[in-house]
């Protein structure tokens, strides 16, 4: 889920016409990224505006006046949380990221080599054993904890649950929720975990949950969502990706019972920036523990450019549900959809904070502003968006759950509060430019190894399904004339039942279209949910 704040609300949907894509190779990809000039402070600030166009001199007069204090401190980074350490003597396990680097084997040639890629002596990883009877979200085997970077003080907890079925084979599923600065935990008691929380603050069971054919791992990441926290901040997606692979590796290492099951990373919303990240970071290693063999990615947004043009269709009664806006927005969105793109098509040129940021503000400004003032859920256009913020009272549910003393003893959780959403996150990477960074351009070397799921509930507006569609069928990669003459075809419940929705799959790649359900599919339709999950997992789409 994303965050609904101001101007600021993360979306995607756009451009039917995108410019010719430049396909990357994964490790290209990345090592070109340079992602110490965005995790800096923006100093010199108006030293630097002093080069810009008088276009995006304007848009960042708009920043300013939206940030006033940030500009002022010219500090664009959260607060650390308020949390106390336990000692490692109170953990069950503590794995360290040094002793896996310093083992070494010896190759088919002889010749001696690291036995897992990658930098990990910084990282260390703290595993407790929760009692299921506990807290009664499930009575499967649990376990929680911090993946710890001690060099930079960044602390991630992580949640995870056994299969309720076969443990022994069933595959392991990776669960991110988005915002960015949104709690894995929401998608654990509101969507597709074990239990959901009610009013009351007492758990309810799901039988719906993934992990009945799964174990699933929820995170909070980046550090200071949710239970994790840091005296530092990430406010990009390839910096995160760093972590992700330390965490999934050490945690494999301490649990091997896991690792030999096929691996999935899953999750909706800001999450399409970043799966496609994430699963390029694990696959640029090849020696790894870590058997990644497909992505699903619901809701999502992965390449601005060409989603935003799908708002205002959307919004206006072409998305399969009556028009939310009157004709004259309509048409205001029309008019100023050629500025928007022409924003992020010199973000994606140029990649610079510079020119993505303005890009973020005005198009978010003129794509969903206008939908966002009539007060409809920008995750539903089904239904208004109420009191809560974030349209969601259950999230208020959740949070209060979380604050629990008892529940957060039961995880070991460090912090001294829990939030579900932390608005300075979304902030941060919004200001870094994050936000309209091209990452659908990691995904045609994706394609090249494993499968990708890109599924979208269509009653959703700000990562709508006409908008995710159009971007799987212009993505540059050598199936995608085989892919754009692929038909829909039904989606129906268990292979032959109701049917839920339509899907298209070519090569490597498919599209699924699930009728009436929102931004967070597993909410709306739990049953349809529990089940293409587990046929995607299954390999009955891309076997």
């Amino acid at each position: 889920m994303k965050v609904a704040s101001s101007a600021l609300l993360i979306g995607a949907a756009s451009a039917a016409i995108a410019p010719p894509q430049q396909v990357l190779k994964v490790s290209e990809q990345l090592k070109n990224i340079d992602t110490d000039s965005w995790t800096k402070p923006l100093l010199n600030l108006e030293e630097s505006l002093k080069s810009l166009t008088g276009e995006a001199r304007r848009i960042w007069d708009e920043v300013a006046l939206m940030f006033p204090e940030s500009f002022d401190k010219a500090s664009f980074f959260s607060a650390p949380k308020p949390h106390t350490r336990k000692p490692d003597s109170e953990w069950d396990h503590v794995v360290k990221g040094a002793d896996v680097q310093s083992v070494w084997v010896k190759n088919a040639k002889g010749e001696k080599e690291r036995d897992i890629d990658g930098k990990l002596e910084n990282y260390n990883l703290r595993v407790k054993a929760v009692d299921p009877s506990s807290l009664g979200v499930d009575k499967v085997k649990q376990y929680s904890g911090y993946l710890d970077d001690d060099e930079t003080d960044k602390h991630l907890f992580y949640w995870f649950f056994e299969s309720r079925n076969d443990p022994e084979n069933d595959p392991v599923v990776l669960w991110l929720n988005g915002g960015p600065g949104c709690s894995s935990l929401m998608g654990l008691f509101m969507e597709l975990g074990p239990s959901s929380v009610t009013k009351k603050l007492e758990v309810k069971y799901n039988d719906f949950s993934w992990n009945n054919n799964a174990s699933v791992i929820f995170l909070d990441q980046p550090v200071n969502v949710g239970y994790s926290y840091s005296s530092s901040s990430v406010s990009n997606t390839v910096a995160a990706g760093k972590d992700i692979y330390a965490l999934l590796t050490l945690f494999f290492k301490q649990f091997p019972q896991y690792a030999k099951q096929g691996f999935h990373i899953a999750g909706e919303s800001y999450a399409g920036h970043y799966i496609p990240v994430f699963a390029a970071e694990i696959l640029s290693h090849k020696k790894r523990n870590i058997n990644l063999q497909s992505i699903l990615i619901g809701n999502g947004l992965t390449d601005g450019l060409t989603q935003y043009e799908y708002y205002k269709p959307m919004a206006c009664g072409e998305g399969g549900w009556p028009a939310v806006l009157d004709e004259g927005s309509c048409q205001s969105m029309e008019n100023a959809y050629p500025r928007c793109a022409n924003l992020i098509e010199n973000c994606y040129n140029s990649e610079s904070v510079w020119t993505c940021v303005p890009a973020s503000i005005y198009c978010n400004n003129a794509m969903i502003g206008p939908y966002q003032r009539t007060g409809q859920n920008v995750y539903d256009v089904r239904r208004p968006c109420g009191d809560n913020s974030l349209c969601y009272d259950e999230i208020d549910w959740i949070s209060s759950y979380l604050n629990k003393k008892e529940v957060m003893k039961a995880v070991g959780a460090e912090v001294n509060s829990y939030d579900s959403c932390n608005f300075d996150i979304n902030r941060n990477f919004l200001l870094q430019g994050d936000w309209m960074k091209p990452y659908h351009r990691v995904v045609p070397s994706i394609l090249k190894e494993i499968p990708i799921l890109v599924y979208a509930g269509d009653a959703d507006y700000i990562c709508n399904w006409l908008g995710n569609k159009a971007w799987t069928e212009a993505l540059e990669w050598p199936g995608q004339k085989d892919y754009a003459k692929a038909k829909l075809e039904d989606l129906l419940l268990g292979g032959k039942g109701d049917k839920i929705g339509e899907f298209k799959t070519s090569g490597n790649f498919t599209f699924m279209r699930l009728h009436a359900g929102g931004h967070m599919v597993p909410y709306d339709q739990p049953e349809a949910s529990a089940d293409f999950f587990t046929r995607w997992l299954s390999g009955e789409f891309w076997e």
